[in-house]
């Protein structure tokens, strides 16, 4: 049987420009739109168009014998990697955490189109840089950061993985009603939610807590922990706050019971739309994936 030829996997999303475009229709209205705000289209636009360079040039770079392909933000729910895939993220940071939870050890190339406006932390790569790289990938000889992952396990067999945090509580972000076990401990608690970071996410929503807190847990991106948080706990005659932060280890699990009887979610990276339902009396468990985003260095 013929070994497949390696697919490169283009994987973008809308520019605010294109988004402007989809809900005005036209340059011109959105023009005017811009302009009753204070605003001016031009800047958007030359972003707009530096980003389709960057694009163009990527592109380019990926060899002729290779097999192209192309996914949006939101189309990755019902995309299909294969196993022979390199993926090229172009943009932002978070389209590298959007597109890590459906790969199964596909490196990826994170290509930043824009240095001056993306922090570049995921996105390392300059569009010239992506030919000799994709090559080294393909000949196993490029360097590659395995970041690990988070991974949420829910009594019905349902998972959902994360590359920076998975969110379990309540859609509003108040009054989630649930139990706690952690290192042998149990508590009922009510809180703002719980947040379970990796140490990609360290820097992200779990540093927003860890500054206000003061609970300081520091996680390296391929450290094989995690670090969880409870927001705002909230200690009653019902409720404790105890078990308000620490580290999770490799084998170690978090196990949260849901006590709400309606608005209880697990989300991750951030996706509130891409939700996971969590009513009354449903168990999840939180630990460490045994998938990690293989990301490529640069050279």
């Amino acid at each position: 049987m013929a070994t497949l030829r390696p697919r490169a996997v283009l994987v973008t999303r809308p520019t605010d420009y294109e988004r402007l475009l989809a809900v005005h229709a036209t340059r011109e209205q959105a023009a005017f739109f811009l302009r009753s705000r204070g605003q001016d289209i031009e800047a958007l636009y030359d972003q707009h168009l530096a980003f389709l360079l960057a694009l163009r040039a990527v592109q380019a770079a990926i060899p002729h014998a290779w097999r192209i392909a192309r996914a949006g933000r939101e189309e990755l729910d019902r995309f299909l990697f294969g196993p022979e895939d390199v993926v090229l993220v172009v943009g932002q940071d978070g389209l590298v955490a959007n597109v890590a939870k459906y790969l199964r050890g596909q490196p990826v190339l994170g290509v930043n189109p824009a240095p001056e406006l993306n922090e570049g932390a995921l996105v390392r790569l300059k569009p010239d840089q992506v030919g000799r790289l994709l090559v080294a990938t393909f000949e196993s000889a490029a360097d590659i950061e395995r970041r690990t992952m988070v991974s949420a396990s829910l009594d019905d067999g349902s998972t959902l993985t994360a590359l920076n945090e998975v969110f379990v509580g309540h859609r509003s972000h108040q009054s989630a009603r649930y139990v706690i076990t952690v290192d042998g401990k149990s508590e009922r608690q009510s809180s703002s939610g719980v947040i379970i970071a990796t140490g990609t996410g360290a820097t992200g929503w779990a540093r927003s807590i860890m500054t206000s807190t003061r609970h300081a847990l520091p996680l390296k991106p391929a450290d094989r922990r995690l670090a969880f948080f409870v927001r705002e706990p909230w200690p009653s005659v019902a409720t404790g706050a105890s078990i308000a932060w620490g580290p999770l280890g490799a084998s170690d699990d978090l196990t949260i019971v849901s006590n709400m009887n309606e608005g209880g979610v697990i989300f991750a990276d951030g996706l509130e739309q891409d939700h996971i339902r969590f009513d009354w009396g449903r168990t999840v468990r939180v630990g460490v994936s045994s998938a990690t985003l293989n990301l490529v260095q640069g050279d």
